[in-house]
């Protein structure tokens, strides 16, 4: 994976101020309604619960917590996309439930245990040591751990060498080893997309909708689980009672 230029060019100013504009407008829209859904229907009721969202971006899931009543933490790298987030969260009237803070997900600057929640949305697919990162969501979360992945059997592939970022993509197998090794239990999956989002950024919402409906018609067919191009991996903290092993493999990925 191409990661240092990954970084490069997310942290990028210019990036920032367009991220959304390019990625969530179109077809793109039903990127981010559905990419919501998923992380509502993972983190389930959210009022009052403290929750940490690793790689928060602009703010788009941080936001839109804070306006359902969770207390956030939004962790990022980029300078610049937590500029847009906080004027995003100021103009929602939510910016006394959120704290960005510009940190390394390898390094969490929390105590264990600390929050309710822990998830990353558009992550790991530039991870350049997802054990290590995963490790670390484990060790600080209660409960739960909810990310999504790219996957290595779609036609993400087709086009993935083209991205200026680079893109890692994860097999269901890659994803379940890294589960183990951070002390995690898969709860649910859920899987989605099989025309990548590439295609529907680039068309107007009104062509993107009939084929977004046939992408549901695929997805939902015997087969559609092994052609989606995305995978959305709900996870349980081990319980109390069990050996906690998420430190352990966080000091192991080192």
């Amino acid at each position: 994976m191409r990661s240092v230029k990954g970084k490069e060019w997310y942290q990028a100013d210019e990036v920032a101020q367009e991220y959304d504009s390019k990625r969530f407008s179109k077809g793109g829209r039903l990127i981010d309604r559905r990419e919501k859904e998923a992380v509502l229907a993972a983190l389930g009721p959210v009022e009052d619960k403290n929750i940490l969202e690793i790689a928060c971006g602009t703010g788009r899931f941080t936001v839109m917590l804070a306006q359902e009543g969770a207390n956030v933490v939004g962790l990022d790298i980029s300078r610049a996309m937590m500029v847009q987030g906080r004027e995003k969260a100021r103009r929602a009237g939510v910016a006394d439930r959120i704290e960005f803070l510009r940190g390394d997900a390898a390094r969490l600057p929390f105590p264990d245990d600390h929050f309710d929640a822990v998830f990353a949305m558009r992550f790991f697919h530039l991870a350049d040591t997802p054990a290590k990162f995963l490790a670390e969501m484990a060790r600080v979360s209660k409960q739960q751990v909810f990310f999504d992945t790219f996957n290595d059997g779609s036609l993400r592939v087709a086009y993935n060498w083209l991205l200026p970022m680079g893109s890692r993509l994860y097999s269901e197998g890659d994803v379940r080893r890294l589960l183990g090794d951070a002390g995690l239990d898969l709860a649910d999956a859920k899987h989605d997309f099989v025309i990548p989002f590439g295609f529907y950024r680039k068309v107007p919402n009104g062509i993107a909708q009939p084929f977004r409906s046939l992408d549901l018609a695929v997805g939902d067919s015997p087969v559609g689980d092994d052609l989606a191009s995305v995978s959305y991996w709900n996870a349980r903290v081990e319980s109390a009672d069990e050996p906690s092993r998420a430190a352990t493999r966080a000091s192991d990925a080192e």
